[in-house]
């Protein structure tokens, strides 16, 4: 379980026709660029300041942290850790966990 000071969240950064896209799954944030690099600058940056707000609203709200993810990400999350086909058009460039 994600809190405002210790967790992950899982990231996918994939090509879909023309646009690039960088996913945080569990916190429900796409960016998105002509450029891969720029649409994962971005998710990173949305990243620290989604928890920074979370850290400074008073209470315990954890739960904005540990999002019930979208299925189509869900999907394609699963297809790339147990390393089965990804459906097309995407191109994955990469995924993985980013700490927070």
């Amino acid at each position: 379980m994600n809190t405002t000071q210790k967790g992950s969240v899982r990231c996918i950064v994939f090509k879909d026709s023309d646009t690039w896209y960088a996913v945080a799954l569990e916190f429900n944030i796409v960016e998105s660029s002509d450029d891969p690099m720029v649409a994962q600058n971005n998710l990173d940056e949305a990243i620290r300041g989604y928890v920074e707000s979370q850290r400074k609203i008073k209470g315990s709200r954890v739960a904005p942290l540990n999002q019930k993810t979208d299925s189509e990400y869900e999907s394609l999350w699963g297809k790339l850790v147990s390393n089965k086909p990804i459906p097309s058009p995407y191109k994955v460039r990469s995924f993985g966990f980013t700490k927070i």
